[in-house]
């Protein structure tokens, strides 16, 4: 039997690059991996959180880590329940206007401004306002959110603008 090299002189022939990494290594690259999706994604929650597939996630990411996220907003989720639109009983020349709607989205979103538009016969604008929570509700709102399934209650007086005004739509922003 031929003598055998100390150890400190045995080489081996694999090159660095192809040695394997102890799984302490291997496992701290796959958990620096990890936190570096998680960073990134905690950067652009409030672009994410807009995204209905994103949201719970991070919902449930914040609730963990302690960090905020926008409210939902979603204007075309808020939906008319009815609407009136009839003489001022007490004061002539005034509209009074009443409607309800309700928040059909997933999640609480701020109150929205209530655009009102009067059209004419030809659905030529004849005038448009746009009302802050505060003014359709007589009040500020009681939660800086209108609940999911929450509905509210606007009542508003406006100038008469004659027989020329035949249709009024209602939108949020």
């Amino acid at each position: 039997m031929p003598p055998r090299a100390p150890r400190f002189a045995v080489t081996d022939d694999a090159p660095p690059t192809l040695r394997r990494l102890p799984w302490g290594w291997a496992g701290l690259v796959v958990a620096l991996f990890a936190l570096l999706l998680l960073q990134l994604v905690l950067a652009d929650r409030a672009r994410l959180a807009g995204d209905a597939r994103w949201r719970p996630r991070l919902e449930l990411a914040c609730g963990l880590l302690g960090c905020d996220l926008p409210p939902w907003h979603a204007p075309d989720d808020f939906r008319v329940t009815s609407r009136e639109v009839q003489p001022h009983p007490t004061v002539p020349g005034v509209l009074l206007i009443t409607a309800s709607f309700r928040n059909d989205a997933r999640w609480g979103q701020p109150w929205p401004v209530l655009e009102i538009a009067l059209q004419d016969i030809d659905g030529q604008a004849l005038g448009l306002r746009r009302f802050q929570p505060v003014e359709y509700l007589g009040s500020p709102p009681a939660s800086p959110l209108i609940a999911p399934g929450q509905s509210a209650s606007a009542t508003l007086e406006i100038l008469d603008p004659g027989k020329r005004a035949v249709a009024f739509t209602f939108d949020f922003h």
